[in-house]
């Protein structure tokens, strides 16, 4: 990743220990791609409400959809290939279901998935913007000659009116550890307000895993460092490095190699049947395994999602089949999977640490002080992953644990 300016560590943070009720932080919301440094956003009024029972719009998300009005989170997003190339993909694997049909992109950014729809022969495409970029997704849908099938409504999902069912919805609304920024609750009102029954959902489901990590070199560069400068022992600085470094949530790659265990699921997502309700709190006790001695520096989250078909709507609970749940060869319940063949293969996209990188990385939750591991020793305890009140779109993180007899908890804010 290209260090952001604004870290001196030369690592991405999110949280911190600025109380939720403070104003001007309150507003601060660089978006789950943004690299400004935590440079702050300016108050704005809330967009005024359509008069439905749909929920009336924040400062924050104001906040929120003006940090993508910034060409750059886009520029990134879609020079991602692994992003950009799987939902082109899973686009015209999906062809029968798109062409001559009508789609919703929901939070449309450029307007590039709704283009690959037009190209893939949707009738009708709505493409659905709250922030500013919504203004130059039209120009380019124009430069396209695609006006007569790409409509751009720029405003928020639960405000604009589209006066037709329509056959499919696309949404690229996966942020750090999945979850944060609360997109997919958008996907949610436009799923419940529009979409036909046996309608297609891409991506249709997702999953998010967890894992204890080791990562001395990453520990060794932001706190060993301070143990002497130029011959100067300025040990006393370790203390605030370790707040600096590993109080808020960091994204960044790591490898396979950094994984202790095998990771675990934390959460199933069913794009078909998920609630809102749902969405505000995610629970998950979990048992790790060590697989190796090492020290213990803290946890890692990623995700997969699956780009399956309509018929993924039979299915009897949230899971995806299981010949189509991991990209990384891991059961739900942590073992490892046997490896066979599949007769469709279903389209991932997958963050984890052993496969082709993302913009995404991996969020990682450091622990202030590394404990040591020996192998076949065990990590159990709880995670919990919440909305937080005052501001729905960042993410309170809880996780407590215990190991070596020794119980710890450890708490972030994903800002």
């Amino acid at each position: 990743m290209v260090p952001n300016p604004g870290d001196t560590d030369g690592y991405s943070h999110r949280g911190g220990a600025v109380p939720e009720n403070t104003a001007d932080d309150a507003l601060r919301f660089p978006g789950r791609r943004q690299r400004r440094g935590g440079q702050r956003w300016p108050r704005v009024s809330p967009v005024t409400d359509t008069g439905s029972v749909r929920p009336r719009a924040t400062d924050f998300d104001a906040a929120y959809f003006q940090s993508y009005a910034h060409l750059g989170i886009h520029e990134e997003m879609i020079k991602d290939s692994v992003r950009t190339d799987t939902y082109r993909k899973a686009i015209y694997h999906y062809q029968e279901h798109i062409a001559g049909k009508v789609v919703v992109d929901v939070g449309c950014g450029t307007g590039i998935l709704a283009i690959f729809c037009a190209q893939a022969g949707a009738r009708r495409v709505y493409a659905i913007d709250a922030s500013d970029i919504a203004v130059q997704a039209n120009e380019v849908v124009k430069a396209n000659n695609l006006s007569d099938k790409v409509i751009v409504l720029h405003g928020r999902v639960e405000d604009v009116e589209i006066d037709e069912k329509v056959d499919a919805i696309i949404s690229e609304w996966m942020g750090y550890v999945l979850l944060y920024e609360s997109m997919l609750g958008s996907v949610v009102t436009a799923r419940d307000r529009w979409l036909k029954p046996g309608g297609l959902i891409l991506p249709s489901h997702a999953t998010l895993y967890m894992a204890p990590i080791t990562h001395p070199d990453r520990y060794s560069h932001s706190i060993d460092f301070w143990r002497e400068v130029y011959g100067i022992d300025m040990s006393a600085m370790i203390p605030l490095a370790k707040q600096c470094a590993f109080e808020e949530p960091s994204v960044e790659l790591i490898s396979g190699e950094n994984v202790m265990t095998w990771p675990e699921v934390i959460k199933h997502v069913n794009c078909y049947t998920v609630t809102m309700d749902e969405l505000e709190s995610v629970a998950a006790k979990f048992n790790f395994k060590s697989m190796m001695r090492a020290p213990f520096h803290g946890f890692a989250f990623w995700f997969t999602v699956q780009f399956g078909g309509p018929a993924d709507l039979h299915a009897e609970d949230d899971t995806p089949s299981s010949d189509s749940v991991i990209s990384h060869n891991i059961c739900v319940d942590g073992s490892p999977r046997k490896k066979h063949k599949i007769a469709n293969k279903p389209i991932i996209l997958s963050t984890a640490p052993e496969d082709p990188p993302t913009h995404w990385q991996q969020s990682l939750l450091y622990l202030y002080e590394p404990i040591d591991v020996e192998q076949d020793q065990v990590i159990e305890g709880s995670v919990t992953l919440s909305q937080s009140i005052e501001n729905r779109r960042f993410m309170n993180i809880r996780i407590q644990y215990a190991t070596g007899g020794r119980s710890f908890v450890k708490e972030s804010v994903m800002r």
